[in-house]
């Protein structure tokens, strides 16, 4: 597997830069095509036949407002994406609100960039949780950009949360071109409950990863604390680059009421991660 297409989300963030910067590297080391889509803010369900009909409602002079924003966004991505070098580069603008959009184009890239969400910059019209809700709902990986600093790349040191769940499985899968390019790969493995149920899968695993041509070094560690905030100290410890993990292995619900490793980490990380549901 190889990234040929990588999506980047484009708005008027102050975020955006650093994501668009980021994508581009990706696309770069990858050989990959850039996308750069821009979502008007629209919903594609408002006008699904003939978007020009807007021009002749109440809210055309909105829609006008939403559509230069869009437009603006792309002017930005593509400045960076030339000064970048990227080979093969486009800006899409796409009349859906950003979630839908997203998750429609999701289906036709290898890679979806998007930034952590920042309470401190909220843009108008955006969603919240718009990471995680594009995550639950795109058929791709999606790399997030941690909005406290500007990461360059990727290829350092690489942590990959493995929990034996078939969403970690996945996000393994989906970031084998990135580990094939960190300079070091840990496989961390946390036991929360004292029962090591999942020891006895890790030598499996590490044997699959090499006939990948990736050698893992093995952290595993007992916790209290929550495998969540486990992750992030052994991230910050390693100086990682990356970390690799499965996205809500618990129900959301559950999560969102009781907390858990994914919320942890769309809340705090500082690191860019690759998350699969």
């Amino acid at each position: 597997m190889s990234y040929k297409t990588v999506l980047v989300h484009a708005d008027l963030s102050p975020h955006a830069p650093a994501r668009f910067r980021l994508a581009a590297a990706l696309a770069q080391s990858h050989g990959a095509h850039l996308v750069g889509a821009a979502m008007t803010g629209l919903s594609r369900f408002v006008y699904p036949d003939n978007p020009s009909e807007l021009a002749r409602t109440v809210i055309a002079g909105y829609a006008d407002t939403l559509y230069q924003g869009a437009s603006e966004a792309l002017a930005r991505f593509e400045a960076i994406a030339r000064a970048s070098g990227v080979a093969s580069f486009e800006p899409r603008l796409v009349s859906d609100d950003p979630e839908g959009g997203l998750v429609q184009l999701s289906r036709f890239c290898d890679l979806l960039v998007l930034s952590q969400t920042d309470p401190a910059h909220a843009v108008a019209g955006a969603v919240r949780d718009l990471p995680e809700y594009v995550m639950l709902g795109a058929v791709r990986p999606v790399l997030l950009a941690p909005h406290a600093r500007d990461c360059a790349g990727v290829d350092g040191c690489a942590v990959v949360a493995w929990n034996g769940s078939p969403e970690a499985t996945r996000a393994i899968d989906h970031a084998l071109p990135l580990l094939r390019c960190a300079a070091q790969v840990v496989v961390a493995s946390f036991d929360e409950d004292g029962s090591g149920r999942h020891s006895a899968q890790l030598p499996d695993l590490l044997s699959w990863l090499g006939r990948h041509g990736i050698e893992a070094e093995l952290h595993e560690q007992k916790t209290a604390d929550g495998a969540g905030s486990a992750l992030l100290s052994l991230a910050q410890q390693r100086r990682a680059a990356l970390i690799v993990m499965g996205g809500y292995g618990h129900t959301r619900f559950h999560e969102l009421m009781l907390g858990g490793a994914t919320r942890t980490i769309l809340t705090h990380t500082t690191t860019p991660v690759l998350m699969s549901h």
